[in-house]
């Protein structure tokens, strides 16, 4: 693959250790803890860390894991300032040596008070890194990116990309804008559910909100999606497109789908419907997904 191997071929995304860190507690309780040093054990290669973490958030969880790869994703640069990252993330360098990858991304306007520019601010927010004492080197950083600007950027000033809420023809487009030797990690999204119209209703619950976001809208209807697809928590057709719904080998099949289209590494993210930990479907899915290259 593509990039550093360290990450492995599949993760796990998720947002339930951000949100117990949000506050800035300083240590995991022991389900999350436990549920850390698990997935590390499975072989996933990379915890992403959903919800807009900070450095901080990686650091606890990379203090309960040995080997895994903690990344956050992603990073919104508009709550945390460039110089304080650049010199966190090289603490968590000298700490964890190769296992903290900085995600980063221009959240959304609906989100963000001082949202402008998008684009130039990620610019500006990446010279800053490169000007830091101690610089995030590019191979440490990844950008939320779904357009053709952004992609490029991800493609010359920083490792690669991790999308969001896309589907195998959004990931087989990446990779064009991207070229070969960019890493490519689009999250997946994934209902490990036989019962079509239960999955789909946990898939709707999930996507309300974010079929209210501009920049993951619009990137849909580039994929050919209608304003029709995009209401009611998304039509059958948006739901089987940007969901993988069934059972393990379902899932399976649907991972093979993005990396045939050019992903080096899945960011697999379970939607449950509820807010407990999914640890049965991580080790479901642990016997069935290609973790190892």
């Amino acid at each position: 693959m593509a990039g550093d191997s360290r990450w492995g071929r599949v993760g796990v995304w998720s947002t339930a250790w951000t949100v117990a860190l949000r506050g800035g507690a300083r240590e995991l309780s022991g389900e999350l803890r436990d549920a850390a040093a698990e997935l590390d054990g499975l072989g996933y290669g990379t915890l992403w860390l959903g919800g807009s973490p900070s450095v901080a958030n990686a650091a606890v969880v990379l203090d309960a894991t040995p080997r895994m790869t903690v990344a956050t994703g992603i990073l919104s640069i508009w709550q945390q300032p460039a110089a304080a990252v650049a010199a966190q993330r090289a603490d968590l360098e000298r700490r964890h040596p190769g296992r903290f990858l900085l995600g980063l991304g221009v959240s959304h306007a609906v989100l963000t008070e001082q949202y402008a520019h998008p684009y130039r601010a990620m610019v500006d927010y990446l010279t800053e890194l490169d000007a830091a004492p101690e610089p995030v080197p590019v191979a440490g950083r990844v950008l939320a990116a779904l357009g053709p600007r952004m992609l490029e950027l991800s493609r010359d000033r920083a490792a690669g990309a991790h999308p969001y809420l896309v589907t195998p023809e959004h990931t087989a487009y990446a990779r064009g804008i991207l070229g070969r030797d960019a890493v490519l990690a689009p999250e997946v999204k994934v209902v490990l559910d036989t019962d079509l119209d239960a999955a789909r209703a946990a898939a709707r619950s999930h996507l309300k909100m974010y079929l209210q976001l501009p920049n993951y809208t619009n990137n849909l209807l580039r994929l050919g999606f209608t304003e029709d697809d995009l209401g009611g928590g998304g039509s059958d057709r948006l739901l089987a497109a940007v969901f993988a719904m069934g059972d393990v080998d379902a899932v399976a099949r649907r991972a093979g789908e993005y990396l045939a289209a050019g992903a080096d590494h899945l960011a697999v993210q379970v939607i449950t419907g509820d807010d407990a930990l999914p640890l049965e479907q991580w080790r479901r899915l642990a016997e069935a997904l290609p973790l190892k290259s």
